[in-house]
């Protein structure tokens, strides 16, 4: 299945260079795949992943490794952000 994954602010370092312009990349997942599947090839640090989102629905950290996506979902996630 094909899923959006969006990284935004200072983790789309960790998208492939070609794919950080735009800040999002397609995946091509298997079927039954859950978030914390989707995002651990792309080692980002526990610490920075923060506001977790399929399709504009939060997901919290006690459901990432049981929450199963869907094709054509989008999964995008934020690193915690601070201002003034």
């Amino acid at each position: 299945m094909k899923i959006t994954f969006k990284l935004f602010a200072t983790l789309t370092d960790y998208l492939p260079p070609n794919a950080r312009r735009a800040n999002q990349v397609e995946l091509e997942l298997p079927d039954g795949c859950t978030v914390q599947q989707a995002f651990a090839p792309f080692a980002l640090p526990d610490k920075l992943v923060h506001l977790v989102l399929v399709n504009g629905r939060y997901i919290a950290p006690e459901h990432r490794a049981t929450e199963v996506l869907q094709p054509g979902d989008a999964l995008a996630i934020w690193p915690p952000i601070a201002g003034g």
